[in-house]
């Protein structure tokens, strides 16, 4: 059994950071407002980087998650890693702890700035490199997924909550599949061509992705990096394999390990494959892996 620090009580946890998420949606929802203003989209904008963008909602909310943790627990010995932080800071990230919170302030900066809703904050607990505690804050749709490590669930901001809803014992061509929106390339999308499943939606943000298959929506989601191109990284899977593990669903690379965090680059490479049955998804990462070597899809 794992045990949190000592002096922390894993409910008031929940509850403190509860209450931080819900003061990150403020902020992002107060941007995105702003952001239907084409005036304001130039101050909103920091990093206008077509493949990676900042903006003042990105930077707001990791400094207030990262300001609440340490006011609130001074004296405990965890460190935190943010995508932000890695971004600006000039000095590699390293820590012995066996306890790291992972912050992705907001995850799916495209789809923030498109407008489309498909946007969240990302917060997990990790411990000895492995997610254990995990928040996914989805602002637009009024829903925060939480995980204590054991179960999934899902609050409105009124407290209101519901369980999660995994769909089982589907074949790989009846399953509905989410898929990116700003980050596919042509050979995940031939894959997808030769796979032919049953239905495929498309969304921005990972955090989104899956609390779409936590929720019932969508039953699988694969993640195809190219070679030498950019690939996740730790703060964009973290808190979402959170959720969907302790839900009852899976996400290993396509041999069926499971996800290593803590590398020196935070690099998730290779296909990475999320469904809703973990009893199930050795099968349908075998199928897929079949499909792949049968018409030379990607180099495996």
């Amino acid at each position: 059994m794992i045990k949190l620090p000592s002096g922390i009580d894993i409910n008031n946890l929940i509850d403190d950071i509860r209450i931080f998420s819900w003061q990150a949606a403020d902020i992002l929802l107060y941007y995105s407002n702003l952001l239907e203003n084409s005036n304001d989209k130039v101050d909103i904008l920091k990093y206008d980087n077509e493949e990676d963008p900042v903006t003042l909602a990105d930077l707001k909310v990791n400094e207030i998650i990262i300001k609440r943790i340490n006011e609130k627990y001074k004296d405990v010995n965890w460190d935190i890693l943010s995508e932000e932080n890695v971004k600006v800071s000039s000095k590699n990230f390293e820590s012995n702890n066996d306890w790291i919170w992972i912050l992705d302030p907001l995850d799916g900066t495209k789809d923030f700035i498109q407008q489309t809703g498909n946007y969240a904050m990302h917060l997990a607990l990790n411990f000895k490199q492995k997610p254990y505690i995990g928040f996914v804050l989805i602002p637009d749709k009024n829903q925060l997924w939480i995980t204590d490590g054991k179960k999934t669930w899902c609050e409105k901001r009124d407290g209101s909550k519901y369980e999660p809803v995994l769909l089982r014992n589907k074949n790989l061509q009846e399953m509905t599949l989410v898929t990116s929106k700003n980050h596919g390339n042509e050979i995940l999308r031939n894959l997808i061509q030769k796979i032919n499943f049953c239905k495929v939606e498309i969304m921005g943000s990972i955090g989104c992705k899956l609390a779409s298959i936590v929720s019932g929506d969508s039953d699988i989601y694969i993640c195809l990096s190219l070679p030498g191109k950019s690939s996740p990284k730790d703060w964009d899977f973290a808190a979402p394999e959170s959720i969907l593990k302790a839900a009852g669903g899976a996400i290993t690379n396509l041999d069926n390990q499971e996800l290593c965090y803590g590398k020196s680059n935070f690099e998730h490479g290779g296909i990475i494959v999320a469904t809703n049955n973990k009893n199930s998804h050795g099968r349908i990462c075998l199928e897929i892996k079949k499909i792949i070597q049968e018409n030379q899809i990607y180099p495996l």
